[in-house]
């Protein structure tokens, strides 16, 4: 796989949402987000217990259509029952300042203790210092104060305001009105006065509307008798002086005729265009060239020619016929040809006198065409007369109409106002008076600890989930396979007694769990052969302590108890082989190999207790990169092929240096070691990707230092095989 297809992979995987990722990380803090919500409930209960307790009480109140006395008085309050801003109206006057003032002021309510709140400073501070102090107890009230008491009242209406509660009910004209207090007669009785206070204030405020509309209604009736008096004579006069008796009628009569003349005046036209292109064609033609006259359509359509041009053509046949017979100067023929000569001349006559006619026609239409449009002048002239006429007659009736309809109304509803003035029906009534509750609403204990025992379990899922968002290192198999796009060569366990893997834990009882799991990495690396036996094997990691030396220190362990296995600690920058098996640190080893100044057998370490041959680095050179790059270090390499039948090369981390980068290129599998919650991804990320961009064969990813008691069922299921002990595999289940 190549950096480019790693690249290309990590963001795609990134973009799927796994929720078995989520699901794992929030099972591994169930105990810890438990524990917060427990804790957030008890402060809850402590919370809440200390709050004193809240009564409320609700009257229901109907708001009524209000009652018809007069159209005046409905279009003064400028409201109209049936719509709905009537009614919110309405319960904006319910929790207005001035029924809250009254309310307060009868039930006194500034002696109740739900309302004993001090003043504010600056009052508290007047009346503490002596130049306020009235001198004798007689002493007349005070500008300071009546504002103080203003100031007082304005803070009661707004405590009062705070726990009154307005709430209509939809679709229907009723309102609830709730009080809360921390006595629960009072709120009951504060519900059912405001309902009272309401009704009062808004019976007075309609007796005094209703009055002024009576008042108004008589005064505007006068002046309205006036106006009908004076239009009505106005209209009497027009009609006597214009002799009008039916003006409608004769508009109509008028309007007919109009449409009539108007009519036959297009038929004239019509008739006089026509004639006109006959006489057209006619001149035309010529008068005396009687053939082409003949031709024309007007012409021949008539019966007199087409009766003539029936004559002549007999007469021509005859002719035609006779002279097969006798000669030109046979009397016969001399007749039929003066026969001939004689119809063809009574054609010529019968058109010229029907061209005649054409004539007369013609100027007979222009006469009759000159009358009609006098007449339609003359005609027009009196309908334009007539419909002035009838506009001001029309305009004077308007006005009598318009007064009279005005005088009726305000007649009737005067005299209505007048039989009902002593009546005046409430705009409202209390159908469920408020009765003091048995237990106080607030607060809800019970349902604020739940929701705050379930806030906090909401709250510790996020924080759990933002923390593991947070921290980018790998801690599963599922990381690997998910995060790195890499195959999972093996888990290694943390091994609790210390921070580093004592060399021989493989080989003890109590490292069991851990052998096992070095087994299980053996037995993946053969399945990556397929059939290709990879003896060259370098182990690397991203940065130093990972746990590189552990993993190749076991892993040639493993594989020595099946092959000939040798161990070199290629990390000629800080090697850590010899201290780890107890070589002496002079000990010859690779450098000396590849420079030359120790033999082969001089360079080998064969360890008694794992039966693994150990090459340790041997002196630490100063140009190391340069001797791993030399040809006679790629020779060696071919040489120890040879030899053995693994070559383990632990070598210096890839982001460190570049020693593991070249020894890449001539190793046949790199296992790569990453540590379980140390290093971030995109550290492991871009060392990956350089190891692909020299094409090393990545065989797969040993992640180390595994905590196994974090780890998870979903983990277990995605990689983590071998660790059997930890799920409770012990020997005796084995030895079974």
């Amino acid at each position: 796989m190549s950096a480019a297809n790693l690249a290309t992979m990590a963001p795609a995987a990134e973009e799927v949402i796994n929720l078995r990722q989520y699901f794992r990380v929030i099972d591994k803090a169930k105990w810890r987000i438990f524990v917060l919500a427990c804790l957030c409930a008890a402060l809850a209960y402590f919370g809440v217990s200390k709050i004193p307790p809240a009564y409320l009480a609700t009257a229901t109140l109907l708001i009524e259509a209000q009652q018809s006395k007069a159209v005046s008085i409905e279009e003064i309050y400028a409201l109209d029952s049936n719509r709905k801003e009537y009614y919110a109206t309405q319960f904006k006057i319910l929790g207005s300042n001035s029924i809250a003032e009254e309310v307060v002021k009868r039930l006194n309510l500034k002696e109740h203790a739900d309302f004993a709140k001090k003043l504010p400073f600056i009052h508290r501070l007047k009346a503490a210092l002596p130049y306020f102090q009235p001198e004798t107890v007689s002493f007349p009230v005070t500008p300071a104060t009546a504002e103080l008491t203003a100031t007082e009242l304005q803070l009661l209406v707004a405590q009062f305001k705070k726990r009154l509660t307005i709430s209509p009910i939809r679709d229907t004209q009723l309102v609830n009105i709730t009080f809360e207090s921390s006595d629960a007669e009072l709120a009951a009785l504060v519900a059912n006065t405001l309902g009272e206070v309401y009704i009062e204030q808004h019976m007075a405020s309609k007796m005094g509307i209703t009055q002024d509309a009576a008042d108004w209604l008589t005064t505007r009736l006068l002046d309205l008798q006036v106006q009908l008096d004076q239009s009505e004579s106005k209209l009497q006069a027009y009609r006597e002086q214009e002799n009008l008796i039916d003006v409608k009628g004769v508009v109509g009569l008028v309007a007919k005729e109009l449409e009539q003349t108007a009519a036959q005046l297009v038929i004239a036209r019509n008739e006089k265009n026509k004639l006109e292109n006959i006489v057209r064609v006619i001149n035309e033609y010529g008068r005396g060239n009687m053939t082409m006259l003949g031709s024309i359509s007007e012409i021949t359509s008539h019966k007199v020619i087409q009766d003539v041009k029936q004559a002549v053509v007999k007469a021509e046949q005859k002719v035609s016929e006779l002279a097969g017979v006798y000669g030109p100067k046979h009397p016969v023929m001399i007749a039929a040809r003066a026969e001939l000569k004689s119809v063809r001349l009574n054609l010529s006559q019968q058109i010229r006198r029907l061209i005649t006619g054409i004539d007369k026609k013609l100027a007979t239409s222009k006469q009759d065409i000159n009358s009609l449009e006098g007449e339609l002048t003359r005609i027009r002239d009196h309908y334009q007369s007539l419909t002035r006429k009838e506009n001001e007659y029309r305009q004077l009736m308007r006005e009598v109409q318009t007064n009279r309809q005005l005088y009726d109304t305000f007649l009737a509803r005067s005299k209505e106002t007048e039989v009902t003035r002593d009546y005046y029906s409430a705009v409202a009534r209390i159908t469920d008076k408020a009765i003091a509750p048995n237990g106080p609403a607030k607060p809800r204990k019970n349902l604020i600890i739940a929701l705050v025992f379930i806030a906090a379990i909401g709250f510790g899922v996020i924080l759990v989930l933002v923390q593991e968002a947070l921290d980018d290192t790998v801690k599963s198999a599922a990381d690997v396979t998910d995060k790195l796009n890499q195959h999972i060569l093996g888990l290694l366990p943390k091994v609790v007694k210390s921070t580093d893997v004592p060399l021989y834990h493989f080989f003890q009882e109590d490292g069991r769990k851990f052998a096992e799991s070095i087994r299980t990495l053996r037995t993946n690396f053969y399945l990556t052969q397929s059939g290709n036996p990879k003896k060259i094997i370098q182990v690397t990691s991203s940065v130093p302590s990972e746990g590189k030396r552990t993993t190749s220190t076991n892993l040639a362990f493993t594989l020595g108890q099946m092959e000939k296995t040798l161990l070199i600690d290629a990390d000629l920058r800080r090697p850590s082989i010899c201290g780890k098996f107890g070589i002496d640190p002079e000990h010859p080893g690779l450098v000396n190999l590849i420079t030359g100044t120790a033999k082969f057998k001089d360079c080998i370490y064969r360890d008694e207790k794992s039966g693994i041959f150990v090459m340790p680095c041997g002196q630490i050179p100063a140009n190391p990169l340069e001797l791993l790059a030399s040809p006679r270090f790629v020779k060696l390499l071919d040489v120890l092929k040879l030899k053995y039948d693994r070559i383990i090369l632990d070598t210096a981390p890839v982001q460190a240096v570049s020693d593991a980068l070249l020894i890449a290129q001539y190793a046949d599998a790199v296992v790569y070691v990453v540590r379980s919650d140390y290093t971030r991804i995109s550290v492991i990320q871009a060392a990956v990707g350089r190891l692909l961009n020299v094409n090393a064969k990545l065989a797969g990813v040993v992640l180390n230092n595994v905590d196994t008691k974090k780890i998870s069922k979903a983990d277990n299921y995605l990689g983590y095989q071998g660790l059997y002990d930890a799920r409770g595999y012990s020997s005796k289940t084995r030895a079974g």
